[in-house]
């Protein structure tokens, strides 16, 4: 079993290479989508992007349990590639359905750490190969406000747990990959 982070800013093209890896591996692939479409903008890109997977992946669409669809669906014959963990980590920080202060220290709720925990073990006891999509949001301004700079705070932490657990680790800058771990993709 083989695991890769692929990492990259807003329209960086992580995606398109992390679906490249998938077909040049050869295998079955399962696409797992964290999406969750609230609001209209939303729904319509999360279309797109399913009009515009091949008709032979699978899709799974999971906005919360992530560890256990990658145990379910990964395999020695498959690849599962997950699109993408920030979108996944704030579905996580907003599971409960409460509103946050944009002051003051944020209280994540108790399913962000269960699932947090889920994602690493499954990563370590996945059947197959597995490729990971992630933002990297911390390269920037640190942001203004509590929930902004938690979610930051809490992708850094999580992209870092994801990259120790990895094979190998790929930053995507202006559709172009640099290899931070591992032997280049």
């Amino acid at each position: 079993m083989t695991a890769t982070l692929i990492l990259g800013g807003a329209r960086s093209g992580k995606s398109a290479h992390a679906e490249r890896l998938a077909v040049q591996s050869g295998r079955e692939i399962v696409y797992i989508a964290t999406a969750r479409a609230g609001d209209g903008e939303m729904a319509a890109r999360i279309a797109h992007h399913r009009d515009a997977r091949p008709a032979h992946w699978t899709t799974v669409e999971e906005p919360l349990r992530l560890g256990d669809a990658i145990v379910r669906h990964s395999g020695a014959t498959r690849l599962v590639l997950v699109d993408c963990l920030t979108l996944w980590l704030s579905n996580l920080m907003f599971s409960d359905g409460r509103d946050y202060p944009d002051v003051g220290t944020i209280a994540l709720p108790p399913l962000f750490h269960e699932q947090r925990a889920e994602l690493l073990a499954a990563l370590q006891h996945a059947g197959g190969d597995v490729v990971l999509v992630s933002n990297e949001v911390g390269m920037g301004i640190v942001p203004y406000g509590a929930v902004s700079r938690s979610f930051a705070d809490e992708a850094g932490r999580l992209n870092q747990a994801v990259a120790a657990l990895c094979d190998r680790v790929v930053f995507i800058a202006a559709g172009l990959p640099l290899a931070l771990k591992g032997t280049p993709c």
